[in-house]
């Protein structure tokens, strides 16, 4: 086992035993198999590319495919063998079409020559002799630029199914997907090239949150601020955590008049911003925090939770029988729920007590997305100029459970009165429910919605930017970021496509980035890990501001 693609990585280098995040060595093999097939499929695309041949099938296997192998997402080894063999189908079908277009492939290619085991065990021998990014032959700089941008491919993957199951897909996407995978065995491309190719993923991401922007504001209406209560009323209940709009959308039309509430966990809080789901009176509040106290919060929760497209926290936990889970990915001691369907879900929950009391746990605001934080602009844009706003920080990312992340509070916590912060993700978790209060009637604490809404953050950075006649990097604005996963990566390449400069990163930077690479981006773009302390960072920021 090798695997150093999150934040948590073992000893802050890899795990190779078994992932702190509770993914077995036999699922870490498994995923880097689903890795070689994926790209033995892209190898037989970019060749039928060439003769006009484009198959959709292929398409979004890529992408759930892809999606199985993002951290915490699928810990099932029988579920991620049934993936490598599913493709093998997919390879053949497509290579025939290809080869009777009259395209060329190269049938010596491994991958594309690669026909799965029969049994598991032998699956998971395949996988371990294919590992990808753990071969000390290769240069160690080439390596890491290619992890870095095949780990912003899987993040892609994660939003580019989600827009897909709103009906907003765009060709090109999934060409530059094919495109990446195949050319990961092409030796001949060095570390300039593999810089490129990185910065292109983030391109690629852009364009792919347009999509799932466009697929959320279009079915659920654009986010307006709203107050989310974080307590809880009597009534049965369901909590619902992840990020698929549609399976809550779905959810909220199956319980009308049964008497459930539905309560949003993680990083379905934004949710509640949407008209389109406000709308529901039964649609009340939110749930616990993120994942650090994501076992306490369910072991606690009186009613049924549904994880949509998402993770339990760690695998290795039992949990109560009232979970349920939706997608294709696949979630340890959870009944799954297929095509909509929410029935076992709601009868769990009316079997279940619900909530007996009332608490009071105060409330928060959602709903500043792009929409509603231009549409005060004027207002924004005088406050900097009078200088009641001295500076905005964008404070957001992942959340996750190893030490060093209450920096993120801190920093938030004593940004001057004069500031304010935008946040987006699970991150903000860790300071969501503070009371910072208001500039001119502006909030100083502006939740624009999940990790995919970063299309908002930088839709409204660039208007501030062109109403202030100066590019993105000259206002006062900086980005303290947060990472722990794949999309993270995603979005960091993003912001690097942008040209954004002088970034701050953490709580650490990730383990498969090499002293040289890391330069490279220190050199390109001013990137820079988190201080000690978030005092230190306040103080270097505003002092150079």
């Amino acid at each position: 086992m090798f695997c150093n693609q999150c934040e948590q990585t073992n000893r802050g280098v890899a795990c190779t035993t078994v992932g702190v995040c509770g993914k077995s060595a036999e699922v870490a093999a498994l995923q880097d198999l689903v890795l070689h097939q994926l790209k033995g499929i892209a190898a037989v695309a970019v060749a039928g590319a060439k003769v006009g041949v484009v198959d959709h099938a292929a398409d979004v296997y890529t992408t759930q495919a892809l999606f199985t192998t993002v951290t915490n997402v699928d810990f099932d080894a029988e579920h991620v063998g049934e993936v490598v063999r599913e493709g093998a189908a997919i390879k053949r079908a497509l290579r025939a079409k290809v080869e009777a277009a009259g395209g060329v492939v190269d049938a010596s290619d491994p991958a594309v020559a690669f026909e799965p085991a029969d049994a598991l065990a032998g699956l998971v021998g395949q996988g371990e002799a294919v590992g990808h990014f753990s071969d000390g032959r290769r240069d160690e700089n080439v390596v890491a630029l290619q992890q870095t941008a095949i780990y912003g491919l899987k993040g892609i993957a994660a939003y580019a199914d989600h827009a897909r199951i709103l009906g907003q897909e765009d060709p090109a996407v999934y060409a530059f997907m094919h495109e990446l995978l195949a050319v990961l065995s092409d030796t001949s491309l060095d570390l300039d090239a593999w810089v490129a190719l990185a910065l292109e993923t983030g391109g690629v991401n852009l364009r792919v949150m347009e999509l799932l922007d466009a697929a959320n504001t279009g079915a659920y209406g654009h986010p307006v601020p709203n107050s989310v209560p974080l307590g809880h009323r009597p009534g049965k209940a369901i909590v619902v955590s992840g990020h698929d709009l549609k399976d809550i959308k779905e959810l909220l039309e199956q319980t009308e008049g049964l008497g459930i509430d539905i309560y949003t966990h993680g990083e379905m809080l934004p949710a509640h911003g949407y008209p389109e789901l406000k709308k529901y009176p039964h649609f009340y509040g939110h749930y616990g925090t993120a994942w650090q106290n994501q076992r306490k919060e369910f072991d606690a929760f009186p009613g049924a939770i549904l994880m949509t497209t998402n993770c339990i926290q760690n695998p290795r936990e039992t949990y109560a029988d009232n979970i349920f889970a939706t997608g294709r990915v696949a979630h340890p001691n959870a009944t799954h729920v297929d095509n909509g369907d929410f029935k076992a879900v709601i009868d769990r929950a009316l079997e279940l007590p619900g909530f007996t009391d009332e608490f009071d746990g105060g409330s928060v605001m959602v709903g500043f997305g792009r929409n509603a934080v231009l549409s005060v602009a004027p207002t924004i844009i005088e406050a900097v100029k009078s200088g009641a706003i001295r500076h905005f920080f964008l404070v957001g990312g992942c959340d996750g459970a190893k030490p060093g992340r209450s920096y993120y509070t801190d920093f938030v916590e004593q940004a001057p009165a004069d500031t304010v912060v935008l946040t987006l993700a699970c991150g903000k978790f860790r300071f969501f429910d503070k009371q910072l209060g208001a500039i001119g009637g502006i909030p100083r604490l502006l939740d624009v919605g999940q990790c995919n809404d970063a299309y908002s953050a930088i839709k409204i950075a660039l208007a501030l930017a062109d109403a202030f006649g100066v590019g993105v990097n000259e206002l006062p604005l900086s980005m303290i970021l947060s990472w722990y996963e794949q999309k993270a990566v995603a979005i960091l390449l993003t912001l690097l496509h942008l040209g954004i400069t002088d970034i701050r990163l953490g709580p650490t930077l990730p383990a498969f980035i090499t002293p040289a690479v890391l330069q490279v981006l220190v050199d390109a773009f001013d990137i820079k890990p988190i201080g000690a302390t978030a005092t230190e960072d306040l103080a270097a920021i505003l002092g150079a501001a």
